[in-house]
């Protein structure tokens, strides 16, 4: 078995909406079915006795060693705690080659499965050992080492059963949620909203102190020290119980808490010394310690928190019991689970030394033996959920004290006998307000239930109706995709939205381009989702980049499918067939959004068959009003949109808006065919979208297909009384229709310049020319600078064939170099004469075009 090109598909793609890691698997012959492989299954589950059944989710009756490999890494990750369901085993075109597609959740995780799955099957294979459980704690271990933790996690949750999309900035907390200009972050229970000030002044206990008591909010008396002799001294003037504490502390470390001896604040200032340069003393409040959480202007939740604590059994010691209450599931050694490990430390044996107790001492049975002073659940401690208890002047006293502060998303700790009464009752007191505050205990406590802090945070971010989207489009077919997605675009500008497109001429910002090349991939999409400026994205997606990675989004408002043609990259990825090809560009149509809206070209039997893959209404298109796709689906009361009398008609039911072609200059009076559809299947979206017909026509009129809006497409020079075509079209439909708009313009004499890109097929380049000699007089081959994988001479070898049987075409010249042979067919050019060039290097091109044209006077 021989796992090669492995990939993380990181949004939809074309098996699912899943997130997965696909691997190209070659099987030798005996490994293609497992059945020839005698006892490999029960090595397999001798290694692995949690694999499930071997059953491939086509059915088939051969289970292949690919389909073993796919099982294992599913179910490794679901055996380390990954909730990872689907996975699938494809056989490709060429024989014992298969693709393995696995859902993971983390990708570093499911990339680590396959590598492990990989190795326990071989190891089947080979009755060899695997260490499943060094393999499984290995999985576990990364697994908790990336994924975000407990508070960023809920919001997260929170935030995606909104429909809030989101993106994971950093391997760490720092998520992003929303697109474009309606994005906001958070990190950890931090958000864009959270005051670096407010942080500030949170972290400096004194400061936050004398705030709050100006605010008549009931605090400890105490102030800073500045060494151990002062801490006793200080300690003399409050009154013996204190507490001693770093200035800004955090996570509790540091805090040493009751003490009544000077021996016991001395070596409490030197164990908070370790942590801060400034310590501070205040007066001990008894009672138990609380944290209230105030998000906005509300109390979320209350919890009680006990510090870190083991009860005696008589038979135990001290550190017995620590181990013993450690293997708790619950406990981790960070934040990952609802519970933290308790430390057994320095801190915990001066505790124990407190109590008269070593770390060997055996407590009698039911003794409580208390392991910190502090309750913190960061250092052991446990949470008892006490919100439904809280007074209502307390809790509008920690709101004060948050808003005094000034943070949107506060801890309050407090210390009080009890929540059902107000502070100044029972002379308890807020002892520290803290910023991103650990939500743990709220969501997972020890004891009571959990609160919906997650679902609190996200609506504080976006009020309630606010999913953080902005309109997304994504285009897909074989011709047209630029022109339409421009078009588009357009039509977000008439609206007065700020617009990020990807094509493959590069990515576009307000009009502006950012980045070039071809950037019709989902890393140029999630670029521009990215981008704070943008209102509106509008995304080219290429087949490629679904098969290497998916989509760069979740889920799009509409989805345009142009067309879908017979030579575009056929042969490539083991897509060989239209059919094959189709079911990559319907992905974006699978993901359109529920009441998003799938705009089809009906007179394409291939895209009219991913009708029933869209969750979302659908519109169809066609310049044939008689389309009987077109007549069913308008007969249903659904949107159509046609060609009648000149204009492009947009029909539900009775209902009809006409749009002048004679004012859609893109068209030429409606003579172009193509960009005809590209018009129609803007205008479609631009209904889908609900605007108006005045902003959608504006932007259709003010649209003209020159070198500056659509450079490559379709763009029109005059050129000493002859007229230049140059467009970027490069399979047989491209030409097609290039043919039959140029066919309605008059020319004395016509010409073409064309090549042939080395990465499509033979019979693909030949068909070009075969299309193109019946059209043209005269034909100027050229070799474009990259050849994409052919000898020198292949491709223009190609295309003579094609030639060959030309019924027009006299002349034939094949030239090295683009710039070359645009010079030559301009040189023979006379007035009344057209010549349809066929670029390869479009901005280079028509530069060349421009300045020969600017020569010319």
């Amino acid at each position: 078995m021989d796992v090669t090109r492995i990939r993380a598909l990181r949004g939809p793609n074309l098996w699912s909406r899943h997130t997965a890691i696909q691997a190209i698997v070659t099987c030798q012959d005996a490994e293609c079915a497992i059945a020839n492989l005698p006892g490999f299954e029960a090595r397999l589950r001798e290694r692995f006795p949690e694999l499930g059944d071997l059953i491939p989710a086509d059915h088939l009756d051969t289970v292949s060693m690919a389909h073993a490999l796919e099982f294992a890494a599913l179910g490794l990750q679901a055996q380390a705690g990954c909730p990872v369901t689907f996975s699938r085993t494809a056989q490709t075109v060429d024989s014992g080659v298969l693709q393995v597609v696995v859902e993971y959740t983390e990708e570093d995780v499911g990339r680590l499965a396959f590598e492990r799955a990989e190795q326990l099957c071989l190891a089947a294979l080979n009755d060899t050992p695997f260490d499943l459980d060094a393999t499984l704690k290995e999985l576990r271990d990364l697994d908790e080492d990336i994924r975000l933790g407990p508070s960023t996690g809920a919001i997260v949750s929170a935030a995606v059963a909104r429909g809030i999309p989101y993106r994971r900035l950093t391997q760490g907390s720092l998520v992003q949620f929303g697109w474009g200009s309606k994005q906001k972050r958070i990190q950890a229970a931090e958000t864009c909203f959270t005051s670096a000030i407010a942080e500030s002044i949170a972290q400096d206990k004194e400061l936050t102190k004398k705030l709050l008591h100006a605010a008549g909010v009931a605090v400890p008396l105490g102030r800073p020290v500045e060494n151990e002799d002062d801490a006793w001294a200080a300690a003399q003037e409050i009154g013996l119980p204190i507490v001693v504490k770093p200035r800004d502390g955090n996570q509790g470390k540091g805090i040493s808490v009751n003490l009544t001896s000077e021996d016991q604040v001395r070596r409490a200032y030197r164990v908070a010394i370790e942590f801060r340069d400034d310590i501070l003393v205040e007066k001990y409040l008894p009672g138990h310690d609380y944290r209230l959480l105030v998000i906005g202007d509300k109390l979320i939740a209350a919890a009680r928190r006990d510090p870190p604590l083991v009860i005696g059994d008589g038979v135990h010691t001290v550190r017995e019991l620590v181990d013993i209450v450690n293997r708790d599931p619950r406990r981790s050694d960070g934040h990952a689970t609802s519970l933290t490990k308790i430390r057994f430390d320095e801190i915990a044996l001066a505790r124990l030394a407190e109590q008269g107790l070593e770390a060997t001492t055996v407590p009698p049975r039911g003794t409580r033996v208390i392991l910190r002073n502090n309750a913190n659940l960061s250092t052991g401690g446990t949470a008892t959920d006490v919100t439904d208890d809280v007074h209502p002047e307390l809790a509008a006293c920690a709101v004060t004290a948050a808003q005094t502060v000034g943070l949107d998303i506060c801890g309050i700790d407090v210390v009080c006998d009890t929540m059902l009464k107000p502070l100044e009752d029972q002379g308890g007191g807020i002892v520290e307000v803290n910023a991103a505050p650990g939500l743990r205990m709220h969501l997972d406590p020890s004891f009571g239930k959990g609160r919906a802090v997650g679902e609190a945070i996200v609506g504080m971010i976006f009020p309630d109706g606010d999913n953080a989207r902005i309109p997304v489009v994504a285009i897909a077919g074989t011709n047209g995709k630029t022109t339409t997605s421009r078009l588009i675009g357009r039509i977000f500008e008439s609206n007065g939205l700020r617009v990020g497109m990807t094509s493959t001429d590069g990515v576009y910002i307000e009009g502006k381009r950012t980045d070039d090349g071809d950037c019709s991939g989902p890393r140029s999409a999630r670029n521009v989702l990215l981008h704070p400026d943008v209102d509106a994205a509008v995304f080219e997606t290429a087949r490629g980049g679904v098969l290497r990675e998916g989509l760069g989004f979740d889920m799009c408002d509409v989805a345009v499918i142009t067309n879908i043609g017979i030579g575009d990259h056929l042969g490539l990825n083991f897509i060989t067939t239209v059919d094959e090809l189709a079911v990559v560009k319907r992905v974006i149509v699978e993901n359109v959004a529920p009441k998003g809206t799938a705009v089809l070209n009906a007179s394409d039997p291939v895209v009219v068959a991913m009708a029933q893959h869209c969750q979302g209404d659908v519109i169809f298109f066609s310049q044939d009003r008689a389309n009987p796709v077109l007549a069913t689906h308008r007969a249903q009361g659904k949107r159509v949109v046609y060609v009648e009398r000149d204009a492009i008609i947009c029909g539900e039911g009775r209902k009809k808006h006409s749009i002048p072609l004679a004012n859609i200059p893109l068209t030429r009076n409606g003579t172009i065919g193509f960009q005809v559809e590209n018009a129609m299947a803007a205008t479609a979206t631009g209904w889908a979208l609900g605007y108006d017909w005045e902003v959608i026509e504006r932007a259709l009129a003010g649209f003209v297909s020159d070198a500056q809006t659509a450079p490559g497409r379709f763009n029109v020079f005059d050129y000493k009384g002859a007229t230049l075509i140059a467009d970027y079209g490069h399979n047989p439909d491209a030409i097609q229709a290039l043919v039959g708009a140029i066919e309605n313009m008059p020319a004395k004499r016509r010409s073409v310049v064309i090549s042939g890109a080395g990465d499509r097929r033979d019979d693909d380049i030949r068909q070009q020319t075969e299309i193109l000699g019946d059209a043209f007089d005269d034909v100027i081959l050229y070799q474009d600078a990259c050849q994409r994988g052919r000898q020198d001479g292949e491709v223009i070898a190609l295309l003579r064939q094609g030639l060959a049987h030309a019924s027009r075409t006299k002349q034939i010249d094949a030239i090295t170099g683009e710039f070359i042979a645009i010079d030559s067919a301009l040189d023979r050019l006379q007035p009344g004469d057209l010549c349809l060039i066929l670029i390869d290097q479009v901005e280079e091109a028509l530069a060349h075009i421009a300045k020969r044209i600017a020569d010319a006077g």
